[in-house]
């Protein structure tokens, strides 16, 4: 085994400790799992009855995929307007203006310590006095996910660009850009990019707290599992496919993160090293665009 940059090569000894240690963690692991399924064996939830309803079209057509479509739908809405939520606050707390920055940082930090439930039952709880009726449990959580998730995600965005080197900025203004043109198309494009993955990270939380949906009567996937348990007395089998439903949706969105990012980083450019094909010799350049009368030599010599 080849060492690496931050540990040495295990020897013999570290070895066979490590072979200890992995069998003693599985078979812990072993002793669990047969502990959870003894108990799960003794209350029959293992029993054909309570997984056969799976097997029917009229289960998954009127419980399981309205509660999916459910699911998707405030993640979908609130994911668009988290990430233009954060967006347009990390840019808002950059700002040099303080009259614009600090109002920025008071509404970030308000929702990011305020608990998501409590959002969503203060925004649902408040559309009558606006006027709103009938009120809408959907745009309640919407509006949750979106002000806390949207919150994380400006400070996620606001450490990418705040982490960028300083050159980057006054290599901009030293080519003549504007503070905004600096942002927009310097700073923030590489700041997505190196923190994609958090940012990434924070929509799979977002999908996840769609089931707090489910205390205001939200229709999504967990609060069918109590639909499902009502009518055939099956709540460990219910539970145990809705988070297999859960994982498989968060496990396509982690693939899709990840051929972004390979995406972006394939059509990343850098400048071409000196000497190989498409590099510029700039005593070159410049002697062309003198013979063209379009500049003065730098260096013209004694006169």
């Amino acid at each position: 085994m080849s060492a690496s940059v931050l540990y040495d090569a295990p020897g013999p000894r570290a070895k066979a400790l490590n072979w200890v240690y992995s069998g003693v963690a599985l078979v812990v692991f072993g002793y669990l799992a047969w502990l959870i399924y003894s108990k799960f064996e003794e209350t029959g939830q293992w029993e054909s009855e309570k997984w056969t309803p799976f097997l029917d079209a009229d289960v998954w057509n009127n419980l399981l995929i309205p509660g999916l479509i459910g699911t998707l739908s405030a993640f979908a809405v609130g994911s668009v307007l988290a990430l233009a939520f954060g967006f347009v606050f990390a840019v808002g707390r950059l700002s040099d203006l303080k009259i614009i920055s600090i109002p920025c940082a008071v509404v970030v930090e308000f929702f990011r310590a305020i608990p998501m439930l409590l959002l969503m039952f203060f925004i649902y709880f408040m559309q009558p006095s606006l006027g709103i009726t009938p009120t809408s449990i959907f745009w309640a959580v919407v509006i949750g996910l979106t002000l806390y998730n949207g919150s994380v995600i400006a400070e996620i965005i606001r450490a990418g660009v705040n982490a960028l080197p300083k050159g980057q900025r006054e290599a901009g203004f030293a080519i003549g850009l504007t503070r905004a043109q600096v942002m927009r198309t310097i700073l923030l494009p590489q700041a997505v990019r190196s923190m994609l993955p958090a940012i990434i990270a924070q929509l799979v939380v977002l999908l996840k707290d769609t089931a707090l949906g489910y205390v205001l009567g939200y229709s999504e996937l967990l609060a069918q599992v109590k639909q499902l348990d009502g009518n055939f007395h099956n709540l460990i089998p219910a539970a145990i496919v809705v988070a297999v439903i859960y994982i498989i949706l968060n496990t396509i969105l982690g693939l899709v993160a990840n051929w972004i990012e390979a995406r972006t980083r394939r059509v990343g450019h850098t400048a071409a090293p000196v000497g190989h094909a498409g590099a510029v010799d700039p005593v070159a350049a410049e002697a062309d665009l003198v013979a063209k009368g379009n500049a003065t030599p730098s260096n013209p010599g004694p006169l």
